[in-house]
């Protein structure tokens, strides 16, 4: 299968598989309830108390994790190719970092729409200082970054060289971010799954195909950029040698 036909076979997965998560996680899984939703004195979130009431507000779990992951997956090839550039200085892999970290914007961008909608509802805020928010609030200042740095930059060479660098530092982010609830016991951000036990059967199946379908959004939102960027350099280079 050629690239042009995976890439359509992604975009119709991605929308299948999404549209079977909405409807298995809106109309079939059960809530997920916690035991942090039985404390009828609410939660402490940065010294301050908020209540948690038990509404559909975890329904938001089944789209929010599969971005936020997505996000991660995503980000890894900013660094990736990032290293592949200072390894080789082929100009490719410099445009494979670049639309990797815009893709890696988009659902970074999702994923605080959806995570500050959970927020408004279970902790009645739309932001607090959580360590998971915090650290994930950096990694969006850091990709942020990415742009204002490559921006900045005139010369080809040195733009692509920083820009490499950074992304590559920029990505160690993005672990932290994913393991900071394990880390610090006292956070109050679900830890994937939320407290009280597993998910069942539906509720398993609605979260993974709206992971594999937020994987195969990001995968045709890159190849399409990539196709784009391509055919713009080609263009480029026609324009040039028509110059001349």
């Amino acid at each position: 299968m050629d690239r042009k036909k995976l890439t359509l076979f992604a975009l119709v997965a991605a929308g299948v598989l999404t549209f079977a998560d909405l409807v298995i996680a809106f109309f079939i899984a059960a809530p997920v309830i916690s035991n942090m939703s039985l404390d009828i004195a609410g939660v402490n979130i940065g010294g301050k108390l908020f209540a948690n009431p038990i509404l559909f507000s975890q329904k938001i779990f089944y789209f929010h994790v599969p971005v936020a992951i997505t996000s991660f997956v995503v980000f890894f090839f900013t660094a990736f190719y990032g290293v592949k550039f200072l390894m080789t200085r082929d100009r490719v892999f410099d445009t494979k970092a670049r639309i990797a970290t815009e893709v890696t914007l988009i659902f970074t961008l999702l994923t605080m729409l959806t995570g500050d909608l959970w927020t408004r509802v279970e902790w009645n805020a739309w932001w607090v200082w959580e360590p998971r928010l915090t650290t994930y609030l950096i990694m969006l200042l850091l990709v942020i970054g990415y742009f204002v740095l490559r921006a900045s930059v005139e010369d080809e060479e040195k733009r692509a060289v920083y820009a490499s660098a950074f992304g590559i530092l920029a990505f160690l982010d993005a672990p932290i971010s994913f393991a900071i609830t394990r880390l610090v016991p006292s956070s109050q951000h679900p830890v994937i799954l939320r407290l009280g036990g597993g998910l069942d059967a539906w509720q398993l199946t609605a979260f993974l195909l709206g992971m594999v379908g937020m994987l195969c959004f990001g995968y045709v939102i890159y190849q399409l950029r990539y196709r784009e960027e391509r055919v713009r350099e080609r263009i480029e280079v026609l324009k040039a040698t028509l110059e001349d």
